[in-house]
């Protein structure tokens, strides 16, 4: 396999379980040293994977990997999460924001500390994070951050409206995404002759994950509304370890990506081409 992290430095947020580690493992297969950041550092009481599992995968694999356990929601603890992986494996070269305050639910029904919260953790705690690895990427001319979106930001059409829509329940979450792609397409703007990479990335689909199954979330009879998690995570890994002079100001989709770049997913591990289940 290629290693394209060797000798970088990743810090991943959301890497107690799904996406986040997902992208958190293959990091580590590709040999960056990871620092894996989530609130759960042990058990979750009713989902599967903590902080402990990610990193036990990454050293498994042969891999360098480092727990943080922070409330992504208090910004002295995420200025003390980004200290703490500085003093583990030195300045932070790739930055992945995949964690995420996703409340369902009709309008009506959001309330002031649900709004406040999914703006803390899905918005500032991102731009935040950005702001206090981006120094040490400056001084480095080089850097890639991705943030993890969701196809919720895009405008609803209509009408008529797709009944995902009508029915309710992804507004907040949709809002905070779509400034999280506003974020990135301005950022990447204004550090693109620093030499570091900013881009979004969204999956097509609902990403099968072992929290997305436990919580009963993967739609019945449609296997073209599931995406595998290595499809989602080798278009995060290209993202994360490309030409930050190409590959850079993306809102991009995961499946679209890879058929531009011509590229295959992997297994987490990185050592062989997946293979998609059949449907």
């Amino acid at each position: 396999m290629s290693r394209a992290g060797e000798g970088l430095v990743a810090l991943v947020t959301g890497a107690s379980r799904g996406i986040g580690a997902a992208i958190a493992q293959r990091l580590g297969a590709e040999g960056a040293a990871v620092v894996c950041v989530a609130r759960t550092a042990d058990l979750h009481p009713r989902l599967p994977g903590s902080l402990r599992d990610t990193v036990y995968a990454i050293q498994a694999g042969g891999g360098r990997a480092v727990p943080v356990a922070v409330d992504l929601s208090d910004p002295p603890a995420r200025a003390g999460a980004v200290l703490e992986a500085e003093a583990a494996f030195g300045p932070i070269d790739i930055l992945v924001n995949d964690a995420a305050a996703a409340f369902y639910m009709p309008f009506e029904r959001f309330s002031e500390r649900r709004f406040a919260v999914a703006f803390e953790v899905n918005v500032r705690a991102p731009f935040d994070l950005a702001q206090r690895v981006l120094p040490g990427m400056r001084a480095r001319r080089r850097g890639w951050i991705l943030n993890v979106s969701s196809a919720t930001a895009k405008l609803p059409s209509g009408p008529p409206f797709d009944p995902f829509d009508a029915r309710g329940g992804a507004l907040l979450y949709g809002m905070t995404k779509a400034a999280l792609d506003r974020m990135s397409a301005g950022l990447a703007a204004e550090v693109y002759a620093d030499g570091i990479a900013v881009n979004s990335l969204s999956p097509v689909a609902v990403v099968r994950t072992p929290g997305v199954e436990a919580l009963g979330m993967l739609p019945e009879g449609r296997p073209d509304l599931v995406e595998p998690v290595e499809v989602f995570v080798e278009a995060a890994i290209a993202l994360c370890t490309g030409d930050p002079k190409v590959l850079t100001g993306r809102v991009a989709y995961s499946r679209p990506l890879l058929a531009e770049l011509g590229r295959t997913p992997r297994t987490l591990d990185g050592r062989r081409p997946y293979v998609e289940r059949a449907s």
